[in-house]
């Protein structure tokens, strides 16, 4: 091998683990819970991972699509929030069946959705504004409507039924519902941004809007699409959430949103791509609950784990977007 190969083979190599480095950094982070703890690499606890991860998954994927179209929405966790109350509140307090439960909260987060996309399209506020200030509307409107009160059943109302709990606590052949319906969900999101005319359009206004305009590209009904999804997916992990915990708790979805940022920008750097992805984001969140299950089952003590959480994310983000000087 000559010098001149030798040259080039090495770039390749730092290459490959650049692009890989958040794989690479999950992968490691398994390997020294499993090492530390025996009972970490189970096929239960693997489970009780997946189980965990399924609602910020779920904000993981809304963010994701707003990303799509080089936007930011961080009203996904107050979206969620509202789902929750509005989901509990349909039974508990309205008595109605699962199917009303179930579309209801989802109407709620596409019609924060079309707010959104009407300040962002029509108003031209930023993103990150527009969507901030949807936060704090919508988790005023929640707290409004339960004047301040989490929804939980009682012997004078109606109560949480038993197809809706199954949504968050049923299983299928031993597999978790919730884990099943993060799949179905994380593929059709797949095949929908990469497999379709309107995802793959989308990307384009994600990464040059003017050049989107002049290939006659409906940009902003494009924009307002991707956030009436993240708000639909939001609301879907509020629905998840309600049947989990068997109420609606005011600001539930509040602490997930950093989680579900993290997730998609640690998508983001996936495979060196520098793009948002349905699969890097999945990888994300698994990367978040890997962490803090390990964490837990080492008694780390819990006021003290963002610390580490945050290390490993700089570590997966730092490794997948640095570049070499002399390119």
């Amino acid at each position: 091998m000559t010098v001149t190969q030798s040259a080039v083979r090495a770039p390749k190599w730092r290459e490959f683990l650049m692009r890989n480095a958040a794989v690479f950094v999950i992968l490691i982070v398994i390997a020294v819970f499993a090492f530390a703890n025996e009972n970490f690499f189970t096929a239960g606890n693997l489970m009780d991972i997946l189980r965990s991860i399924v609602v910020s998954a779920l904000l993981a994927l809304a963010v994701t699509f707003s990303l799509v179209v080089n936007g930011f929405d961080v009203s996904v966790g107050s979206v969620t929030s509202l789902s929750t109350i509005v989901a509990a509140s349909m039974m508990i307090d309205f008595r109605m069946e699962t199917p009303v439960a179930i579309l209801v909260p989802i109407l709620c987060g596409i019609a924060v959705g079309l707010v959104n996309g009407f300040l962002i399209v029509k108003l031209g506020l930023p993103d990150l504004l527009a969507t901030l200030a949807m936060l704090f509307l919508v988790s005023g409107v929640q707290r409004t409507i339960t004047a301040g009160k989490s929804v939980t059943p009682s012997p004078d109302s109606g109560i949480i039924t038993p197809s809706f709990s199954f949504i968050g606590r049923g299983t299928v052949l031993g597999i978790p519902f919730p884990v099943i319906l993060l799949a179905v969900v994380g593929v059709l999101a797949y095949l929908f941004v990469n497999k379709t005319t309107t995802g793959r359009s989308m990307y384009l206004v994600g990464g040059n809007e003017e050049a989107a305009r002049h290939m006659g590209l409906p940009v902003g009904r494009l924009r307002v699409l991707a956030y009436v999804i993240s708000g639909a997916l939001a609301a879907l992990g509020g629905i998840v959430l309600t049947a989990r915990i068997g109420s609606g708790q005011i600001e539930a979805g509040a602490p997930l949103l950093m989680d579900a940022v993290a997730a998609a920008y640690v998508g983001y750097a996936l495979f060196g791509q520098k793009k948002p992805s349905v699969v890097g984001t999945l990888v994300g969140a698994v990367l978040i609950g890997v962490s803090l299950n390990g964490l837990t089952m080492l008694k780390f003590p819990y006021y003290a784990q963002d610390i580490v959480k945050g290390g490993v994310f700089i570590m997966a983000l730092a490794f997948a977007f640095v570049r070499r000087k002399d390119r």
